[in-house]
């Protein structure tokens, strides 16, 4: 079961790994990330963020990454949650993770998934800052490199 979600609503940890879990005896291991929202980014003081997606556009390029996932890894099952409206500072803002017989390839396919989300997801991220202005966020060249070694 691969699950996708794009929400304005916060989610449970504990309640979605109990979902991807169910009563699977074949999981060797559940990988999991959860993103927040800093207070800070690019030595400003950050007072919140809004988050815009284009819906449909945005879960099929979730349903692709998940679907390429699932071929270069054992994944089981996997759960994508990710936010949009205003969040505030320490907000959850993702949730990935991934369920495999082996934790190697859990570990790696959420790995894989995270990066992806971070630089090709059809997300676009605005930070409100202390000083009034608002600016968008682009993937960080960090992010770029990390979703480079996966091609």
């Amino acid at each position: 079961m691969n699950k996708i979600s794009i929400q304005g609503e916060d989610f449970d940890v504990a309640k979605e790994l109990a979902e991807l879990r169910g009563d699977a005896t074949n999981i060797g291991g559940i990988t999991s990330f959860v993103g927040l929202v800093r207070d800070n980014n690019l030595d400003d003081e950050v007072l919140g963020m809004s988050l815009e997606h284009y819906p449909g556009m945005t879960e099929k390029s979730l349903e692709k990454i998940i679907v390429e996932a699932c071929e270069r890894w054992e994944v089981l099952s996997s759960t994508v949650i990710h936010r949009v409206g205003d969040l505030l500072p320490a907000d959850q803002i993702v949730f990935v993770a991934v369920a495999s017989s082996h934790r190697g390839d859990a570990f790696e396919a959420c790995e894989f998934i995270m990066d992806y989300l971070k630089t090709r997801a059809p997300f676009w991220k605005k930070e409100l800052l202390k000083d009034g202005t608002a600016r968008w966020v682009d993937a960080r060249e960090t992010d770029s490199s990390a979703a480079n070694r996966w091609a």
